[in-house]
């Protein structure tokens, strides 16, 4: 246990940092979550700061959901029982519902509650995204929606392959690399080992009754195959990236996946993002990335992990070639003291945040602060991930702010593929998931501000 006077400095910020504005088997240990002290959470966040471009859009998704309230709604999201009322009476209801959250002007930002008798709100027929109150408003918004509507396209599409990951029926391709680890170092390599079989495996997705049934329901025309398949791809990407760049972070910090007993990794500040939908299967590719690994330890941390993870605070050594997952809910130091400084869950090897957000508001920063300086200062190896460029530099100087060594950084090479759309404002350029990475073990950063910021803007 670290001395008292050090574990303070984990508890209040330094008063020179401003905040800033901005065949392996997986196990599941079916064990019940342990609560811990409520902080921020980013998805509260996020739901509400809708309405600050969109007055009115989270009422509106409430009501289209047939919701009376947040907690009603975050209750769903976490993966708790549905409540009385909730629910559809079809696919064709629900899909329909889904899509009503996205009517709103994309120029004006008028609800359909706020339309009048003469006006309806009809969507852009290339992307079939976005929607216009009238002709003058789709004029006015070319300029801006034509540099995206391609790209918004493809994220309609992928709205509703999507369901095919929630209901299952679109199970993650896996197995052992034919190829030597080394060779697969993004996603090009990857799909290339991967080869016909994977494409096998796609196609007869495609003609199930499934995708069928999907494609009756949503009341518009079916794309051609090869749309079809490439959203495949890139929803098999959007998943398996996380894994996949946790592996990176084992590879570029050099962390050694073949100790007796086992390797331990967290992921701080995780969400329902990476724990509603997380099935057994989905981290087998980070161990296949590691063949002869003596087994790999994930553990989800954050204040909003879904009801359906589970807890395990077991030491026990792991059997070689296994994937443990398990969830922790609560605030990344809070588990540090209760369970990890009293031995009851194991040191980590790595820790990683996806998405974390310090950066963009002061309510998340104050609440990752501890986190970031008890990373630091025990000198844990740290992969965070960001969605953006912008992203990039504003975290690379809180952390040079917080005098972190900056290992490494970067374009993710197995970032997602998936476009995400900016949900209240749909013209924004779309963001991709873990599209760069930050590396950083213990502190006295090597580069001061106008360093970092010149080797930014020169290129990554």
């Amino acid at each position: 246990m670290a001395p008292r006077s050090r574990r303070r400095r984990h508890r209040k910020p330094p008063s020179s940092v401003a905040p800033i504005i901005m065949t392996p088997t997986t196990i599941v240990t079916p064990m019940p979550l342990t609560p811990s002290k409520p902080g921020p959470s980013i998805d509260t966040l996020g739901f509400f700061s809708l309405d600050d471009n969109v007055p009115g859009l989270s009422q509106l998704i409430l009501q289209k959901l047939n919701m009376k309230s947040y907690e009603e709604y975050k209750l769903v999201v976490d993966g708790g029982t549905p409540v009385s009322g909730f629910g559809f009476r079809c696919p064709q209801e629900m899909f329909q519902r889904m899509e009503d959250t996205f009517r709103f002007c994309a120029h004006c930002r008028v609800l359909p509650s706020g339309l009048s008798d003469s006006k309806v709100l009809r969507h852009c027929k290339r992307c079939r995204n976005v929607y216009y109150c009238g002709p003058e408003c789709q004029r006015s918004d070319w300029p801006a929606h034509r540099r995206v509507c391609q790209e918004l396209r493809l994220v309609a599409v992928d709205r509703l392959m999507e369901w095919l990951l929630v209901t299952g029926d679109f199970v993650l391709p896996s197995g052992p690399w034919p190829w030597p680890p080394e060779a697969v170092q993004d996603w090009d390599s990857w799909f290339s080992m991967k080869g016909l079989h994977l494409d096998a495996t796609l196609d007869a997705v495609l003609v199930s009754h499934p995708v069928t049934t999907l494609w009756a329901s949503v009341g518009r025309p079916r794309p051609d195959p090869d749309v079809l398949q490439g959203s495949l791809k890139r929803l098999l990407t959007d998943v398996l990236s996380r894994p996949l760049t946790l592996g990176l972070g084992l590879r570029a910090l050099e962390i050694d996946v073949r100790r007796i007993g086992g390797s331990t990794v967290h992921v701080v500040g995780a969400s329902h993002v990476e724990t509603f939908l997380t099935r057994p299967g989905d981290y087998d590719e980070l161990g296949h990335m590691f063949p002869g690994h003596l087994g790999l330890r994930v553990v989800m941390v954050g204040v909003d992990v879904a009801n359906g993870f589970s807890q395990s605070t077991s030491t026990s050594p792991l059997e070689p070639g296994t994937i443990q997952l398990s969830a922790h809910r609560g605030l990344y130091h809070d588990f540090w003291e209760e369970q990890v400084e009293t031995g009851q869950t194991d040191h980590p090897d790595l820790v990683a945040a996806f998405h974390p957000g310090f950066h963009s508001s002061p309510d998340l920063m104050e609440a990752w602060l501890p986190t970031l300086l008890l990373l630091r200062d025990y000198k844990i190896p740290t992969l965070i991930t960001v969605y953006s460029h912008q992203e990039l530099v504003s975290s690379l100087q809180i952390l040079v702010e917080l005098d972190t060594h900056i290992t490494a950084y970067g374009a993710n090479p197995f970032m997602s593929l998936k476009p995400e759309q900016v949900y209240s404002n749909p013209n924004k350029q779309p963001v991709y998931c873990s599209a760069y990475y930050i590396m950083f073990l213990g502190s006295s950063c090597q580069l001061d501000n106008s360093q970092l910021e010149e080797k930014v803007d020169g290129g990554i």
